[in-house]
């Protein structure tokens, strides 16, 4: 009798060996993915500027130490594993935002996008990598910092959402002007990235039907 209950616990162990995934299963290393290494190569950079007391074109000492732990905390993100970055949309209107390229696995890494429509009131469906957001050229907006004061700009820009953040847009009912909270974001100019940039007024993507995963309410 012992000895088929222990060979009834080896079948069972041998089925869950060969039948079930693992758990633990590892993801890619962190270090590959591209935007974990362009996040470590500009903190060094920032570091360096300190340590040797270097004055970065456009920041001041205080500048340098708020973006470096701005950094320090993104690259803290990734390495506990959240690869992924959120936006969330309270324009009033649908906003272009860039996402995975179709046909990748979650576990691959890529320095492409493709793009998505997400509607208003709607935020990115968590663990869906929200990579940035698209801004025509006839959109007024301003990008706030709580550290630094607001920066305003025209359109034609994408905002890259950093890995670990929620981007939020909202419209600033004074002047109609998109308001976003711009801790750790940059603002690239189309030429910045490799991305396709869509070249059309806020008109046009208001008609797109809304593509990107949502968090369900």
């Amino acid at each position: 009798m012992k000895r088929f209950k222990y060979f009834l616990m080896a079948v069972v162990l041998l089925a869950n060996l060969v039948f079930v995934q693992p758990a633990l299963a590892d993801r890619p290393k962190v270090s590959k993915n591209p935007d974990y290494i362009s996040l470590t190569k500009e903190l060094a950079q920032f570091r360096s500027a300190k340590e040797s007391q270097t004055q970065l074109e456009g920041y001041t000492p205080e500048q340098i130490d708020q973006t470096i732990n701005e950094l320090e905390l993104q690259k803290y993100a990734f390495e506990s594993g959240i690869d992924w970055g959120q936006c969330t949309n309270q324009t009033g209107k649908t906003i272009a935002i860039y996402g995975p390229e179709p046909g990748l696995d979650d576990d691959e890494y890529s320095k492409g996008a493709a793009l998505y429509f997400l509607g208003d009131g709607e935020t990115t469906q968590d663990r869906w990598n929200c990579k940035g957001i698209y801004l025509p050229a006839d959109v007024n907006a301003v990008a706030f910092n709580p550290e630094r004061p607001g920066q305003e700009f025209i359109g034609d820009v994408v905002v890259k959402v950093p890995n670990g953040t929620n981007l939020l847009l909202k419209k600033n009912p004074d002047n109609g002007a998109i308001e976003f909270n711009q801790v750790g974001a940059k603002i690239l100019k189309a030429s910045d990235v490799n991305w396709y940039i869509p070249k059309v007024s806020q008109a046009i993507v208001d008609a797109h039907v809304a593509t990107a995963p949502t968090k369900k309410a």
